[in-house]
């Protein structure tokens, strides 16, 4: 996305999710690249950091607050989101080798006791959610996962995926349906 009409898109999109951020008292909120099967490639629906910002890496994660936007992404993906979020004031945010959750940093440093910060639980997976929980609170700061705010201003997204479901045959399989279910159980059990 690197025309002016789509600076002009990316624009409009950020004004929007801060309008809705302020109506349900959000003070950044986040939009990871991911969906509830925390998938390496994501359906359309989920696309919403790239939907948001512009950058179309595999990677990342987009935040927004009242007066920031930025894109957390790796080394390899650098050059491309440098020049996918030009001329937009969405910031590139260098995740260095061998590191990988400094958008929570980033929060943890930046947001104010009292403030709150929002993401879709669906497509956050319980360690981040645990470690964001974590530095977030240790600020004084409230996190809710109970909005969806792309749901509220996308309003062209594309639906669920409705591809048909298949069954790995036991060849390519490690365990069969019932263990798999048996072993999700007990994990869920421990947790």
């Amino acid at each position: 996305m690197s025309t002016n009409d789509s600076t002009v898109q990316r624009a409009a999109r950020l004004e929007q999710l801060r309008a809705a951020m302020a109506r349900h008292g959000i003070d950044a909120f986040i939009v990871p690249s991911s969906d509830p099967h925390l998938s390496e490639y994501l359906p359309r629906r989920w696309q919403g950091r790239e939907w948001m910002s512009g950058f179309t890496g595999s990677v990342g994660t987009f935040i927004a607050t009242a007066g920031f936007a930025g894109v957390w992404t790796d080394g390899r993906y650098w050059t491309q989101a440098e020049t996918e979020l030009a001329g937009s004031e969405i910031a590139l945010m260098k995740i260095p080798s061998g590191a990988s959750l400094l958008h929570i940093d980033w929060l943890a440093a930046n947001m104010q006791p009292g403030q709150t910060v929002a993401v879709d639980a669906r497509v956050l997976g319980l360690a981040v959610a645990r470690l964001l929980g974590e530095a977030l609170g240790a600020r004084g700061v409230k996190l809710r996962t109970d909005l969806d705010l792309l749901d509220e201003i996308w309003h062209e997204r594309p639906g669920l995926p409705l591809d048909p479901l298949y069954e790995h045959a036991a060849p390519y399989a490690t365990m069969s349906r019932a263990e798999k279910l048996a072993a999700t159980r007990a994990e869920m059990d421990r947790l």
